[in-house]
């Protein structure tokens, strides 16, 4: 992995000497079954993974396949069965023992071989035909991991080999919720406290505070908290370099229908996967099934108040950090009151905030004049339509 900014909010006057391998956390805790057994029953993921391989099997039949980052090597082993030639299953943690278990139980182990390497360092006689991964994180570009998918493709895929998925669009989307935000804010409040057993804890109350704040808060966003439709960004693996991956910037305009507060930025992909017969779309969207993604909320130091026929503007900059996660800068301005709220989020490989309280976000103003939710537009063309074709299939219809 390449170079990128070391300090983070988070480890305030700490150098990068002085914060723990955090590639050997990221990779430790890749090998527990806990941590495997929780993406598995993930079904929606392991579901699409599987409709993308099965639907198109002539994609993979009879084709050299590798698996980026393979875990237990569930994805590896749907496109043995769908008829791949053989298979690598490339994966740096110790769980690539267990995938070996797993090949050899399912009488799978002369077409699926294990590669106990990083992606990285992993040499082939040649090139594959097709790159299978699930490199994605929270806000799709979290730990880092889809930088070890480019590099599988520039070095392991043949040219105009597949990539599934090929495509991600991250979208971006103002959300009003004083209950979230009012939640941050009593976390850190607990360091105003002026006699804890007879210390005085105020001095570390703004560093608390600005610590709260920095991090991101993962978990379902009601779909009613969204004051406007979501802006999107594209990443298109097959052309994308790992630069434009690193560091990139989301240009955001929001156009407000009601007089509310504007909490901070809702996060959330989409992916796409090509297949020759059927393509297959994930999505982690708010009104979607949910996933082990979630959604992410970046929120702001203070809130930002808009109203009806309103203009926010602003930027959204990612900066790749050395915690496996991004440093997020946000700075949005009301362009009609000329008011600005900006904060910076870092996310990591393991640490950032659920919301814990079980106080329900009301609806915001705006909703009693609409009965449709913003964040709903589909990323790509024929994706609402397979979905609702999936629901009907599962409700029996």
């Amino acid at each position: 992995m390449t170079d990128a900014p070391a300090v983070m909010p988070a480890f305030d006057g700490a150098t990068p000497e002085m914060l723990p391998d955090k590639d050997k956390i990221y990779f430790n805790d890749y090998a527990t079954l806990v941590q495997q057994q929780g993406m598995l029953q993930d079904h929606v993921r392991t579901s699409v993974y599987q409709f993308a391989v099965y639907e198109n099997k002539d994609d993979f039949r009879g084709k050299r396949v590798l698996d980026v980052g393979a875990g237990t090597g569930i994805l590896s082993f749907f496109c043995a069965k769908a008829g791949a030639a053989h298979v690598y299953a490339v994966e740096a943690s110790g769980m690539a023992l267990k995938a070996e278990k797993l090949a050899a139980g399912n009488g799978l182990k002369d077409t699926v071989t294990v590669l106990n390497q990083r992606v990285e360092d992993v040499r082939l006689d040649e090139r594959v035909d097709v790159l299978i991964s699930e490199p994605l994180g929270i806000a799709l570009v979290n730990e880092r991991m889809l930088e070890s998918y480019l590099v599988a493709r520039d070095a392991l895929l043949k040219p105009g080999g597949k990539m599934y998925p090929d495509h991600s669009v991250l979208h971006a989307a103002p959300f009003c919720d004083e209950a979230l935000y009012n939640e941050q804010v009593q976390k850190a409040q607990f360091w105003s406290t002026q006699n804890f057993y007879g210390i005085d804890l105020t001095p570390l109350q703004t560093d608390a505070h600005d610590f709260y704040f920095s991090q991101p808060v993962v978990g379902h966003v009601a779909p009613h908290t969204l004051i406007a439709d979501s802006v999107r960004h594209d990443f298109d693996f097959n052309t994308m370099t790992l630069k434009e991956i690193q560091t990139f910037t989301m240009e955001v305009e929001y156009r407000m229908t009601a007089i509310t507060q504007l909490h901070g930025i809702a996060l959330w992909f989409d992916s796409r996967f090509p297949g020759s017969q059927r393509q297959v779309f994930l999505s982690t969207a708010p009104h979607a099934p949910l996933t082990h993604w979630y959604q992410v909320r970046c929120l702001l130091k203070a809130p930002l108040p808009v109203g009806p026929g309103h203009v926010v503007r602003g930027t959204l900059r990612f900066e790749a950090n050395e915690s496996r996660g991004y440093n997020v800068h946000c700075a949005l301005v009301n362009a009609n009151t000329g008011v600005e709220a900006e904060n910076t989020v870092v996310t990591q490989c393991a640490l950032h905030h659920f919301q814990y309280t079980s106080q329900q976000s009301v609806a915001y103003a705006g909703e009693a004049a609409s009965a449709a939710y913003y964040g709903t537009t589909p990323s790509y063309p024929g994706q609402a339509e397979a979905a609702s074709g999936e629901a009907a299939a599962q409700s029996g219809a």
